[in-house]
């Protein structure tokens, strides 16, 4: 026979590791449960958290769940509620799962938006389009063009990997306009055939084809040249539509215009008298004439004064320079997307019992403010450092759905400013939610100040305050502020090195030792749930609540000696700083905030700009992240593609026109 061997590997229960032997002399065996607690317990005691329902609940444990890039988020969150659902039905009675966030919901409504918009920008075309040609079948042939060349765009979406999102159907709307430009060029000239030279539809359909057929491809191409390098950015898919509504102005439109059109003679004045809509017509077309005749008096005037046509036109280039250089730039408006965020901390180095009682105070006063459906308090993490910290903590506030409200998120936002004055011993900061996905969480305004001259943290310290001081005093600057400081409390140990060579005991053994019994060390793993799980060795909290204790710590030398620690560690009280980062290889601090009301980002990004080059030394840079560096990137690569879409116009046109001169008059038009 062939027999499987098999041995207890890793320990799992308490009991299994409270007999561990430490010991055994004599016959007498020290176990590990004989000298300490084991017990299972949370890998970090500090975060504590609440959700509060129109401000009352409990206790709760969060779970945020962030989807893949390719992911159809409506479909993805779905099937979530599904799994979470049935999840729901093992639960303990006293149990109960909320979804508090529910990002879909924003997207439902905007797209809910942009469908209204899209009905009513066909309406709007439709009308525009019959009152210039007054003829009910003229104006089917181009509104059939819409949905055709629509149809299209889609299918090419798929080819393209692109998807149907608020960016991309705001695109097609506005591209509604431009698609029927085609159509209603071909309409026109087989209209004019029809009417003017008494040609059948058909006949009138081939003559027109004959002289427009051109002009719609010089404009198709055009448009190619202006949008083409646009879609190298991203959000840009109105090209498409475009590009299709050429090829259908050019097959579709002329086999429409031949069946439907009919002709028919001028409305005179007798017969608009007989309806509604004769007589609006009939009025629009004698105000269109009349509109008509003066421009081209106007014209002639301005022919006959060409030079000073000329200086008009350098006076009006010169105020598009200057109004370009004076417009406040942005990157993406802020949206009320039914959700913001609340940072709190409290004096630095504070207990987490502290922070766990002023959350719970801020949380309820937060879920007072009208429109909050859900508050949810999470103690012990720093979002604006994104670490652990016991004095700081974060509130996601969930707002009521949009028809079920009348208070904003932005005013919400101020309303929870205006609560620092209740809680003083709080610094409270509030945010909006992002416009786009991914965007910094803690407001519009991001940059890293890289400390190049490798000086200490005092140093650094005194530059991350003097430009958040300065910056606070520029008008564009609603709030700035830096999660780097030194006024965190502490205590730095001095290990006599000598004394403790003089004992026969490691210089590492007593840092081990240090690790240990204040910071706790990782020394074994057991499975339990599934999963692995670690086994922290650590001193009990009245042990580490006191630095003097450290009489109670012991190492051993290397001859078997128990030394006491404090023989050997002397502490003496120091402030330093919760956490620094790096950023390009350098240390730094981070510099983030928002513009103040009435300015936009950009004027934001160009005042801090400014302060950096009035308080920051030569060994010190900054770069920006997050959406300040999106928006400087997408900046800097439009002027450069716009540039690249007047050139493609401008050569377009020449082979268009064969001539030089004229594509100048275009382009300056």
């Amino acid at each position: 026979f062939k027999y499987s061997a098999s041995a207890q590997g890793r320990l799992k229960t308490p009991a299994e590791f409270g007999n561990i032997i430490v010991r055994a002399s004599d016959g007498n065996i020290l176990k590990l449960k004989d000298i300490a607690d084991i017990y299972e317990g949370p890998r970090m005691d500090t975060p504590l958290s609440y959700l509060l329902e129109h401000g009352k609940g409990g206790q709760s444990v969060v779970y945020p769940i962030s989807l893949t890039t390719d992911a159809n988020a409506l479909d993805a969150v779905a099937e979530i509620k599904k799994v979470v659902a049935d999840a729901e039905t093992r639960f303990p009675p006293d149990m109960k799962l909320i979804i508090a966030s529910d990002k879909t919901q924003f997207v439902k409504e905007s797209l809910e938006k942009v469908a209204h918009t899209f009905v009513e920008a066909l309406v709007l075309v439709l009308l525009v389009v019959y009152l210039f040609l007054g003829n009910l079948r003229a104006t089917l042939v181009p509104m059939l063009a819409v949905p055709v060349s629509l149809i299209g765009t889609f299918a090419v979406f798929q080819i393209l990997g692109f998807s149907i999102n608020t960016l991309s159907l705001f695109a097609m709307i506005l591209a509604i306009g431009l698609v029927v430009d085609d159509a209603i060029v071909v309409v026109e000239a087989v209209e004019h055939h029809i009417q003017d030279t008494g040609l059948s539809p058909k006949e009138a359909t081939y003559r027109a084809m004959k002289e427009v057929s051109g002009p719609v491809v010089a404009i198709a191409c055009v448009l190619a040249a202006v949008f083409v390098p646009i879609s190298f950015m991203s959000g840009s898919t109105g090209q498409l539509s475009m590009a299709l509504s050429a090829l259908v102005a050019l097959s579709l439109t002329p086999a429409l215009c031949a069946k439907l059109l009919k002709p028919q003679h001028a409305v005179t004045s007798a017969e608009a008298s007989k309806g509604l809509v004769g007589k609006i017509i009939y009025r629009f077309n004698v105000w269109y004439n009349n509109t008509l005749d003066k421009y081209t008096k106007g014209v002639r005037r301005c022919i006959a004064h060409s030079k000073l046509v000329m200086i008009g036109l350098v006076l009006i280039c010169a105020l598009t320079a200057v109004f370009f250089k004076i417009t406040p730039t942005g990157y993406v408006p802020e949206e009320d997307q039914g959700m913001l965020l609340v940072s709190y901390s409290l004096q630095e180095g504070a207990s987490a019992n502290r922070g766990i009682q002023a959350m719970a105070r801020l949380a309820e006063d937060v879920a007072k403010i009208d429109g909050v459906k859900y508050t949810i308090a999470v103690n012990g993490f720093d979002i604006l450092s994104m670490a652990p910290k016991s004095s700081a903590g974060i509130l996601p506030v969930m707002m009521e759905e949009y028809d079920q409200r009348t208070n904003t998120v932005s005013n919400a936002v101020r309303q929870v400013y205006a609560l620092a004055a209740k809680h003083p011993e709080m610094n409270i900061m509030a945010f909006p939610e992002p416009a786009l996905p991914g965007l910094s969480s803690t407001g519009s305004l991001s940059m890293y100040i890289m400390n190049l001259g490798g000086y200490d943290i005092a140093v650094m310290d005194k530059y991350a305050k003097q430009f958040v001081a300065k910056a606070n005093q520029r008008p564009e600057i609603g709030v700035a502020y830096t999660t780097f400081n030194t006024d965190t409390p502490g205590y730095k140990f001095h290990v006599d090195r000598e004394k403790a060579e003089s004992l026969n005991v490691p210089v590492s053994s007593v840092f081990t030792t240090l690790q240990a019994f204040l910071g706790g060390s990782e020394v074994n793993d057991f499975n339990n749930f599934g999963r692995t799980w670690k086994v922290v060795l650590q001193a009990q909290p009245q042990y580490r609540d006191d630095v003097k204790n450290m009489r109670f710590f012991f190492v051993q030398s290397s001859d078997g000696k128990m030394v006491p620690l404090d023989t050997l560690v002397t502490s003496e009280p120091d402030m330093t700083v919760p956490s620094i980062s790096r950023f390009n290889g350098a240390s730094a601090f981070k510099i983030a905030g928002s513009p103040a009301e009435g300015y936009s980002t950009g004027q934001a990004m160009a005042a801090l700009e400014e302060v950096a080059k009035e308080v920051l030394p030569t060994t010190y840079t900054y770069e920006w992240v997050d959406q300040s560096r999106d928006e400087r990137e997408a900046g800097n690569q439009a002027y450069m593609l716009y540039a690249i879409s007047l050139v493609f116009v401008f050569h377009v046109l020449c082979a268009l026109y064969e001539s030089w001169t004229i594509p100048i008059a275009v382009l300056f038009s």
